[in-house]
């Protein structure tokens, strides 16, 4: 049984538990942020600015999840997110602004209404980790960082 924390079940599909800027906050990998910096160089000035407790977390949440509008359009419906809501996938899927997000998310929603939101985070953690080595990966990983094998768990 996988402990469900409410903060990371971002409306939209994407399992904070495997999102790089959490996992490098989580366990404060400076060598980490220093890598994710430049990707969100638009977001983040320094490596301290690389930092989430999870979407919907009372805590610090990352800028571009903070002002997210599928998040506003589910506390507008009054719903906990898209696994919920009958206009998925809705404009803000179709032109959601990462590639390798609205994969996920198109992936993802549909197994979240499914097999419900427990049985969907065990398999968000379990999907996220190398096939060859077991080690753990995040979201949008390419390669393994410890046995070096090319990946593509999205």
């Amino acid at each position: 049984m996988v402990d469900v924390k409410k903060e990371l079940l971002a409306p939209c599909g994407l399992y904070c538990g495997v999102c790089s800027i959490y996992i490098a906050h989580r366990e404060n990998n400076l060598k980490f942020k220093k890598l994710l910096l430049p990707i969100y160089k638009a977001f983040a000035k320094s490596e301290e600015d690389i930092a989430c407790t999870g979407c919907l977390s009372d805590g610090i949440v990352f800028p571009v999840c903070r002002r997210c509008p599928i998040k506003t359009c589910s506390q507008d419906k009054g719903i906990e997110g898209c696994h919920q809501c009958d206009d998925f996938p809705c404009k803000f899927i179709e032109n959601f602004p990462i590639q390798v997000g609205k994969k996920v998310v198109l992936r993802a929603i549909p197994t979240w209404r499914e097999i419900g939101t427990e049985k969907w985070v065990e398999s968000e953690e379990k999907r996220y980790h190398c096939p060859d080595c077991g080690n753990p990966l995040f979201r949008g990983a390419k390669r393994c960082n410890k046995c070096g094998i090319a990946v593509d768990v999205d």
